[in-house]
């Protein structure tokens, strides 16, 4: 029996239109998972389902909204759980960034990022756990940050964010681990996607990247993936309230 099969499963993928997201989408997909598309953009997310849809399997399924509603939030996914019979596996992966000193932080703008890139977290956890502790099994998977244990400057709101939920999933753990729950951050590195095409095109910035990274390479989406698959699957089943580093050593060195 394959540990890393995820046939049978359902998985939600939140801000899955592009990017890391999108990636670890494609290899669930892969992994035999029926996956649920995410998005703010409506059209986004149906031609993402449809792009997945080619590469056979379990059918997919689509919802959007926007995690920082959470009226609609609250409203859409207790459709999708009713419709689908519940999630199997929930990955919160919608995030974003606003860059500016800390004296020059805008309130707005850190309330924005934190609602969106953690309280979304928080809440999407809320109400799938229910579905999870009553049929005794679950997978949570946060998508956290190398910014969790480095950071650099401007970022404050982000990197309070992303150490936040890893935290969070901790405090999940503590909870639900007893019921068959496992709660885990993910962290990437610097990967190569199109979110990271102007840094992969300025020259400096690319030399300091590869120059800090003992892998002495970015990564890659399928890096993010394949350790999604392995948190989603029963592989992991003993892996609890970790934050795992896909980064290619560069937390690991000084």
């Amino acid at each position: 029996m394959n540990p890393f099969d995820l046939s049978g499963r359902t998985a939600l993928v939140t801000g899955s239109t592009r990017g890391i997201g999108a990636a670890i989408a494609e290899a669930l997909v892969q992994a035999g998972a029926r996956v649920v598309v995410h998005g703010r953009d409506p059209n986004a997310v149906e031609a993402t389902r449809h792009r997945l849809t080619l590469l056979g399997g379990a059918p997919l399924d689509a919802v959007s909204f926007d995690v920082t509603d959470h009226p609609a939030l609250i409203e859409q996914v207790g459709a999708l759980e009713e419709r689908l019979g519940g999630l199997d596996i929930l990955v919160n992966n919608a995030g974003m960034q606003f860059r500016a000193p800390v004296v020059e932080f805008p309130v707005a703008a850190w309330r924005e990022v934190l609602d969106t890139n953690l309280t979304s977290a928080f809440v999407l956890a809320q109400q799938v756990a229910p579905g999870m502790l009553a049929r005794q099994r679950g997978k949570i998977i946060n998508i956290c940050s190398v910014q969790n244990r480095r950071v650099r400057g401007t970022t404050a709101a982000y990197a309070a964010a992303k150490a936040a939920l890893g935290t969070l999933g901790q405090s999940m753990c503590a909870e639900w681990a007893a019921a068959g729950l496992q709660i885990n951050g993910l962290a990437p590195g610097y990967i190569a996607t199109d979110l990271n095409a102007a840094l992969l095109r300025d020259e400096q910035m690319n030399a300091w990247v590869l120059d800090r990274i003992p892998a002495r390479r970015w990564g890659t989406p399928a890096d993010v993936g394949g350790t999604a698959v392995w948190l989603a699957s029963s592989a992991s089943d003993y892996v609890n309230g970790q934050v795992i580093f896909v980064d290619g050593g560069l937390t690991a060195v000084v």
